[in-house]
């Protein structure tokens, strides 16, 4: 309905236009009359110009003498002066249909972000000495209990109370398969609960939400300009005063031309006419537009994908990008152990073992170990934790060392020696004072961490590193695995911030890509700092300029995808825009282009510029 009435002012205007140009092409008698034709033309162009009148008057009455809208007035106005009343209600109408279009187009990239936003609960269901109240999630404390019903969409952040339970986590994270999470574990406003009901001891005020850190990260984009947008604004300002101090020497000097040359033929209307062409052609319309909507449309393109950028400034520096540094942990890894190798004669013996040992423990390779291993009715006894060694017990009559090598060292239990050349973590494990076998484990790789170097490479970036604060064996073999350029490990935090800045003074602009706080140094020192920040720090996110929120690696060369499509589209504008004003503008001052062919020129190229914008809403998946 709105829309409609959008196109109402419009169409009348159009209605009224086509018929005064058929009533004068068929010579229709009352129309003949001059005051008559004048008073129709006039009454066709209110709908249209009224609006765009007020808005000249009001930026001159705030010091903006020279905008936009005051070039239009002038050139409508004196399009009337000279008897041009068709060309007059044309300027206004295809103007307002042109601003129309354009805000429709602005709309809808805004709701294209707003959809994803609006998942945000207006109530939360706080338990209270053991009954149910409904409050508004900003009148919810930290350390209240609340309550979520399956169907039911969290409304703040909270450690889950109850047992383990799955939530939908696409409007967050776009993952399609629901997440379990474990009792203690954390629940993010925004998720979904979809199993049984659970009970949340609420962890930050509704205004530090993820859901909130989003929505103010996403509105605050569209705030910080990009360099191109901050050209055409700047641009504007001084364009429009010169362009029509230009169109008064258009009249003026060939008028001081004629009375120093007496057979120069002066004639008023015509350079006048010229003139208004001048105007209405010079308007900055296309540029002004289309290069903020196309900034616009990019950020709303990435957060389809789940890519939050912080500015439009970051979509230029993101699609300059060369070369991509990863951090490991977290980043390309899941940041949980699993076990990954178990070198014994009898493998599933030796994990069920070491699994019935490690079952009391909340350590995380603990947890790992009793993951992997097959559910028995195995049980441990005499079991003693020795602090930084490992653990002894007695499992099925045989006594049991399991843990480091230092503990078999202390134990004089002898063991292969290639052991200490492992990368990954090893659990070694001796039974009855002799070597048993040894359980390997790793923090695993994501499931598109190949696909994220492989799209890194598509993309053209020339370099892809690792950095880690892992050993360094450990890191060569991710980072062969992965085939990056190369891998570094052994660092401290200062360690990396180090070598950010030997690959930017080395003339490479660097994307650096964590998750963790130490991150939070290397991120801001980066051209651009990207956060995984699904599950990353706090620190990090905030630091960071751009925000994946799948936690996907994959999603950084997207990123980079629609910054670069952006960015060529917005020059792609600039160019046209520029290259047909200049060539219209030459042909009016020539006599050759009326006031239709200046028309097409503003409002025409304003136009098309729009509709080229908006192939970033479209086609910002793909590159």
């Amino acid at each position: 309905m709105e829309e409609k009435r959008d196109f109402l002012k419009p169409a009348i205007s159009l209605a009224m236009l086509v018929a005064g140009i058929v009533m004068a092409a068929t010579d229709v008698a009352w129309f003949a009359d001059g005051a008559l034709r004048l008073a129709w033309y006039v009454l066709a162009f209110l709908p249209v110009g009224l609006g765009v009148m007020k808005e000249a008057w009001e930026c001159a009455a705030k010091g903006d003498v020279f905008s936009e809208f005051m070039l239009m007035s002038v050139a409508s106005v004196g399009a009337f002066v000279i008897g041009e009343y068709p060309e007059a209600v044309a300027v206004m109408l295809f103007y307002c249909v042109g601003e129309t279009l354009q805000d429709m187009a602005v709309d809808r990239a805004r709701d294209n972000i707003r959809s994803l936003m609006e998942f945000r609960p207006d109530h939360a269901t706080v338990i209270t000495g053991g009954r149910a109240v409904v409050k508004a999630p900003a009148d919810v404390a930290v350390g209240d209990v609340i309550e979520v019903k399956p169907g039911e969409r969290v409304p703040l952040d909270g450690v889950l109370l109850t047992a383990d339970a799955p939530f939908d986590t696409a409007a967050l994270t776009g993952e399609s398969v629901p997440r379990t999470v474990e009792t203690g574990g954390e629940v993010l406003a925004g998720m979904i609960a979809t199993g049984a009901v659970s009970r949340l001891r609420v962890a930050r005020p509704a205004g530090e939400s993820a859901v909130s850190r989003i929505l103010a990260m996403v509105e605050q984009a569209s705030e910080r300009k990009a360099p191109a947008e901050l050209f055409i604004r700047k641009f504007a300002r001084v364009y429009t005063p010169v362009v029509i101090a230009l169109a008064v020497l258009t009249v003026a000097v060939p008028y001081a031309w004629s009375l120093c040359d007496a057979s120069f033929a002066y004639d008023f209307d015509t350079w006048f006419y010229r003139a208004l062409i001048f105007l209405v052609i010079s308007c900055p319309c296309a540029l002004v537009i289309s290069i903020p909507l196309s900034y616009f449309g990019g950020i709303g393109a990435a957060s389809r994908r789940g890519v939050l950028f912080k500015g439009g400034n970051w979509l230029d520096a993101m699609a300059k990008v060369d070369t991509v540094v990863f951090d490991k942990t977290g980043t390309l890894t899941s940041g949980e152990f699993a076990v990954v190798d178990v070198r014994a004669d009898d493998p599933a013996a030796l994990l069920n073992a070491v699994a019935a040992i490690e079952r009391g423990s909340n350590h995380p390779i603990a947890r790992a170990i009793t993951a992997g291993a097959e559910a028995t009715d195995v049980e441990a006894q005499d079991v003693t934790d020795i602090p930084g060694y490992g653990m002894t017990a007695t499992v099925g009559g045989h006594r049991w060392a399991v843990g480091t090598l230092k503990l078999l060292r202390r134990e004089g239990v002898a063991y292969p020696k290639d052991l200490e050349d492992v990368p990954e973590t090893i659990v070694a494990c001796a039974k009855d004072g002799g070597y048993a076998g040894c359980l390997v484990l790793a923090d695993t790789l994501k499931a598109d961490a190949k696909e994220a170097v492989g799209a890194l490479r598509r993309q053209g970036v020339g370099r892809v590193e690792i950095l880690s604060g892992d050993k360094q064996a450990l890191v060569d073999k991710v980072a062969a695995e992965l085939q990056v350029d190369k891998g570094y490990g052994d660092l401290l935090p200062e360690g990396k911030v180090s070598h950010i800045q030997a690959a930017k003074g080395g003339g490479r602009s660097v994307a650096f890509v964590g998750d963790g706080i130490n991150d939070a140094p290397v991120l801001a020192l980066a051209d651009v700092g990207v956060a995984m920040g699904g599950l990353g720090a706090d620190m990090a996110i905030e630091t960071a300029d751009v925000v994946i929120q799948t936690d996907q690696p994959s999603r950084v060369a997207d990123a980079i995808g629609i910054a670069r499509r952006t960015r060529r589209i917005a020059k792609e504008n600039i160019v046209f825009a520029v290259g047909v004003k200049v060539l219209v503008m030459a042909l009016g001052l020539a006599g050759l282009a009326n006031l239709w062919a200046a028309v097409f020129a503003d409002v025409g190229v304003a136009l098309l510029a729009v509709l080229n914008a908006t192939r970033v809403f479209f086609l910002g998946e793909k590159e």
